[in-house]
C-alpha cells in the first residue's frame, strides 16, 4: 500500500517522497488510518519500525495552514529524543507553511520564547521545560487539538508521569490523543483510562527476546576485575562500534576516563552532560569519531544510532525491558551484532528475572587467557560446569581464535 492510499495531504506527500520513504511500515500501515479518521490511539512497536511519522504524517496533514496557536503538542522523556522527533517533523513539513518548534532543558529559554512568541503549529517539548514556559506564561495549551505521549513507559521510568498529567490538564478535553509505550504498566494503563478515549490499540512485533541477528553472552567475574575484563574484551573484540551501558552518570564518567587513557576515542552520554555536549558526542560517534560512546539508559531508547557493531553492558540493567532495548541498539535493521553482560554475584536476581522474561537460558563464558579472581558465579550449577555455562558460541568469534564476537575489522 502507498502512502497516497492514506489520504494524506499533496503537501505532506511530497515531503515523504523527499525522505525517500516508499512502501509504509506496519506501525504506519495500521496508525495512520486511525489517526486520519480521528481516534485515539495505543501504539506499541519498536525503536526503527517508523513510529514517528505513524502519528506525525497523518497529524500534519490534518493541520492544513499556519495559525498562530499551538495545535499540535508531542511530549518526549529526553531531550535527545525531543531534537529527534522535531527534526522528523520538520522534515515532513518542508512543503507547508506550518511551524515547528522544540523546547527541552539544559539550554537557555530566550531562543524557546522567541520561537513561541512568534506562533508555532506543533511544539515538541519534555515535560520539565514545558511546565517551566506554562508557570512563566510564555506557552499556552488551550488550543491543542492533536496530544501525544511518546515513550510513555520511558517518562515513566525517569518520575515524569505527575508532570505529564499537570500537563494534559492544560489541554482541551476535546482533542486527539496518541501514546505510543513499550510496555503497558498498571500506571501508563490508568495514564491512558484518564486521558484518552475509546482508544484503538496497535501492538507492532512486541518484542520479548532479543533480535535473531544479536548473538548475546554473559561474563560472570569478580566486581573488582569488572574494569579489567571491559578493557581486555575490547582489546580482543574486532568491532567498528561500541555502546557500553553504565547504571549511574558516575560511573560512565569513570569507565570513559579509563577508556581514553586506554587510547579509545571515547563520547559520553548522560543527563548530566550539557545540550552541546549531547550532541557533539552523538555527532561524533555517528560519523566514526569516537569509537566507544560510554551511556547511561538515556541511549537504550529511540535515538537513531545506526551500525553499532558491539553492545556491552557494564552493569546489569535493573529493569528486563531495558536489556531488550539496550542490545537492540545493535543488530539494527537485520544486521548481526554482539551484546556482552559483565556479571557479579549481586546482579544474579537482575539477570534470573532477564531470562524469564526473554524465555531463555544466556550463556555463561569466560574470556580465554583472562586471569579471574575466584567469584561464587562460578559454582553456579555445580557438579561439572556451572549450568549455562560455556566456552564457545557457535557462530561468535574473536580475533585469534577465542570464541566470542564476529571477525570484524577493528576501526583505528
Amino acid at each position: 500500500m502507498a502512502f497516497s492510499k492514506f489520504g494524506l495531504s499533496p503537501a505532506i506527500l511530497e515531503g515523504v517522497k523527499a525522505m525517500g520513504y516508499v512502501d509504509p511500515t506496519p506501525i504506519q500501515l495500521r496508525a495512520i488510518p486511525l489517526i486520519v479518521a480521528g481516534k485515539d490511539v495505543i501504539g506499541s512497536a519498536q525503536t526503527g519500525t517508523g513510529k514517528t511519522a505513524a502519528f506525525a504524517l497523518p497529524i500534519l496533514s490534518k493541520l492544513g495552514e499556519h495559525s498562530q496557536a499551538t495545535r499540535v503538542l508531542i511530549l518526549e522523556p529526553t531531550r535527545e529524543l525531543a531534537a529527534q522527533v522535531e527534526t522528523a517533523v520538520r522534515d515532513f513539513a518542508r512543503f507547508t507553511n506550518l511551524r515547528v518548534a522544540v523546547i527541552f532543558g539544559g539550554v537557555g529559554y530566550g531562543k524557546q520564547m522567541d520561537a513561541l512568541r512568534t506562533g508555532i503549529d506543533i511544539l515538541v517539548a519534555t515535560p520539565g521545560r514545558l511546565l517551566d514556559h506554562i508557570e512563566k506564561g510564555t506557552c499556552k495549551l488551550d488550543k491543542v487539538e492533536h496530544l501525544v505521549l511518546d515513550e510513555a513507559d520511558r517518562m515513566l521510568d525517569m518520575g515524569f508521569l505527575p508532570d505529564v498529567r499537570r500537563i494534559v490538564e492544560r489541554c482541551p478535553r476535546k482533542r486527539q490523543t496518541s501514546l505510543f509505550s513499550a510496555t503497558i504498566p498498571p500506571q501508563i494503563e490508568t495514564l491512558i483510562k484518564w486521558a484518552m478515549h475509546e482508544p484503538e490499540t496497535i501492538e507492532i512485533g512486541a518484542r520479548r527476546t532479543p533480535a535473531e541477528t544479536v548473538k548475546h553472552v554473559i561474563y560472570p567475574v569478580a566486581e573488582d576485575q569488572k574494569s579489567d575484563l571491559l578493557r581486555a574484551l575490547l582489546d580482543r573484540v574486532n568491532y567498528d562500534s561500541v555502546i557500553i551501558f553504565c547504571r549511574t552518570k558516575h560511573r560512565a564518567d569513570r569507565i570513559a576516563g579509563l577508556l581514553k587513557k586506554n587510547n579509545h576515542a571515547v563520547a559520553v552520554l548522560h543527563s548530566n552532560r550539557t545540550q552541546r555536549e549531547r550532541e557533539e558526542a552523538l555527532a561524533g560517534f555517528r560519523n566514526g569519531r569516537y569509537e566507544v560512546l560510554v551511556a547511561t539508559d538515556i541511549a537504550a531508547r529511540g535515538l537513531d544510532i545506526a551500525d553499532v557493531s558491539h553492545v556491552i553492558n557494564y552493569d546489569v540493567p535493573q529493569h528486563p525491558e531495558d536489556y531488550i532495548h539496550r542490545i537492540g541498539r545493535t543488530g539494527r535493521a537485520e544486521a548481526v551484532g554482539d551484546a556482552f553482560t559483565l556479571m557479579v554475584a549481586e546482579d544474579s536476581q537482575h539477570v534470573y528475572s532477564i531470562e524469564r522474561f526473554i524465555s531463555q537460558k544466556i550463556a555463561r563464558i569466560k574470556l580465554e587467557d583472562f586471569t579471574y579472581n575466584y567469584t561464587a558465579l562460578f559454582e553456579e550449577g555445580k557438579p561439572g560446569q556451572p549450568k549455562g555455562y560455556e566456552r564457545k558460541v557457535k557462530g561468535v568469534r574473536l580475533s585469534g581464535g577465542y570464541f566470542f564476537g564476529p571477525a570484524r575489522r577493528k576501526k583505528r
